[in-house]
């Protein structure tokens, strides 16, 4: 029996660059799950930090902590989003989560990575002028 791939139907696009981008195991897997939901038009997608965690076999908190890291380098966008009940109250929904250009998240890193040697060059010096006689 011959299985055939059907790409459209499953398989997801998932861009090289964000391997070059200073993410962990754990916001590359998030990040591939909302990749994998989004809408193809919108960028948008809006499954809970449980469904997330489900899928990618992590703790609704540990979820939490990876957005929120996907969110500070630029990769994600989030809204809150509400929910009317039966009753007529509003309740909160789930994030909407919106996938950003890559472009950002590459500007991103590259200034985190000028701080991060900047930073570096001035703890260096400090050593230098500590250890100096003068």
């Amino acid at each position: 029996m011959s299985r055939k791939r059907d790409g459209a139907r499953n398989f997801f696009p998932m861009p090289q660059k964000i391997f070059n981008l200073g993410m962990n195991a754990g916001e590359i897997a998030v990040y591939a799950y909302l990749m994998f939901r989004e809408n193809r038009k919108t960028y948008q997608c809006y499954p809970s930090y449980r469904t997330i965690g489900e899928a990618v076999g992590m703790s609704r908190n540990t979820v939490k902590k990876y957005v929120e890291g996907l969110v500070e380098k630029q990769l994600i966008y989030t809204e809150p989003t509400s929910v009317p009940t039966k009753d007529g109250n509003v309740r909160n929904g789930n994030l909407l989560y919106t996938i950003r250009p890559l472009d950002s998240a590459r500007e991103y890193h590259v200034e985190q990575q000028m701080k991060a040697f900047d930073q570096q060059c001035l703890a260096e010096a400090r050593k230098q002028r500590e250890g100096s006689p003068f």
